[in-house]
């Protein structure tokens, strides 16, 4: 049967993976068993943020050295997946998955469950549109089938790491006689995200197949995934797909439970996923609950009409800043008060990843031990 392991472990720099490998080489990660790498770098998460492929190539080469095996077949077999932004007081971290099989029961089964699938390469001009919908949907019901998970309810998180456009790559789509779905390199990151988004968004019954079309991404808001987190970034051109759900065929000592928030400060929606991993939501976790968490995955995005509760806000009229960093420092801060604690995976830009001007919360915790 198998089973699942979360670390969250600190980094000093984007490509500092010296906790990870103190980690290995004290027995407590086994480098062999590691599925997907999740990192926060501190760059800006916009389209030159180079602190993502740079921290992806320090993991890819301490997994081949580890393993024995090519950085090639590293990036084949494992989502290596970083998001950049640490806006505010958020810390740079790494979360390693491990999943491994046992014969020894730990538990009663029904327990975090995680399967990773790729896809294909998208050709540039794929990017934004069906396409990349309809491929990314067909990646989330393989890897809800690689992870044991039938119901589509038991899924609580998919994280999906994907491509954007660059002025090089718009430049060979129009060469070869096609379109893209943006010229603008920065745009191009949110179609690649809502057009993610709503591929899992289809896998999980959330939309119906009949209304996917092009126009939709980025355009008709209403629809969208209350499970899915997408990052995009240059160093790619398929989706990396991470379904994060629990399955009664797993075993093991943690669990993911997720809830929506609403706007940019909406405890309840964290209320909610803390509720589902057996925390009671409080004014301060106690030392035992914040002990139990191992992970906190959320997004954050700018609400279009410039409220918050009907209060004004001004992120989308800073030309210094760009608006998704101003929400990811936002957010990071109601979730910090809330967990206490800074390591948060808060990523940016949630295009189809929740209502307008909120986004999906899931909490990775340890079982409550009798």
């Amino acid at each position: 049967m198998p089973s699942a392991r979360v670390h969250r472990l600190a980094a000093s720099a984007p490509d500092d993976v010296g906790a990870i490998e103190n980690a290995v080489r004290h027995g407590e990660i086994d480098p062999s068993k590691i599925v997907a790498v999740l990192g926060k770098t501190e760059g800006n998460g916009c389209v030159n943020d180079f602190t993502r492929g740079f921290a992806t190539q320090a993991v890819k080469r301490a997994l081949a050295g580890w393993t024995g095996r090519s950085m090639d077949a590293v990036g084949r077999d494992t989502a290596i997946i970083m998001s950049g932004g640490t806006e505010g007081g958020l810390s740079p971290h790494w979360l390693v998955f491990e999943v491994s099989e046992t014969a020894i029961r730990l538990n009663a089964p029904g327990a975090l469950a995680i399967g990773v699938v790729m896809t294909r390469a998208f050709a540039p001009e794929e990017i934004g549109r069906a396409p990349q919908i309809l491929a990314t949907a067909a990646a989330v019901s393989d890897a809800m089938e690689k992870a044991g998970i039938t119901a589509p309810g038991d899924v609580h998180y998919v994280q999906v790491k994907c491509p954007l456009l660059t002025k090089q790559r718009i430049a060979d789509v129009e060469a070869r006689g096609h379109t893209a779905v943006s010229r603008d390199t920065y745009a191009s990151m949110g179609y690649s995200r809502g057009a993610s988004a709503l591929g899992v968004a289809l896998a999980l019954g959330e939309v119906e197949r009949t209304t996917i079309e092009d126009g939709m991404v980025c355009r008709d808001v209403e629809r969208y995934s209350t499970r899915a987190s997408a990052s995009a970034g240059v160093e790619l051109m398929e989706n990396q797909v991470v379904v994060l759900g629990n399955s009664p065929s797993w075993q093991g000592d943690y669990v993911i439970g997720h809830g929506v928030m609403r706007d940019a400060i909406d405890v309840d929606g964290v209320a909610t996923a803390l509720r589902e991993v057996g925390i009671r939501p409080a004014l301060g976790l106690c030392d035992a609950d914040h002990d139990r968490i191992v992970a906190v995955l959320a997004k954050a995005e700018p609400s279009r009409d410039g409220l918050i509760r009907g209060h004004r806000h001004v992120m989308l009229d800073d030309s210094d800043i760009h608006a998704s960093r101003h929400a990811r420092a936002l957010v990071g801060g109601v979730l910090a008060g809330v967990f206490g604690d800074t390591r948060l995976f808060v990523s940016g830009g949630a295009e189809h990843q929740g209502p307008d001007g909120g986004g999906p919360i899931a909490v990775i915790a340890r079982r409550n031990q009798p």
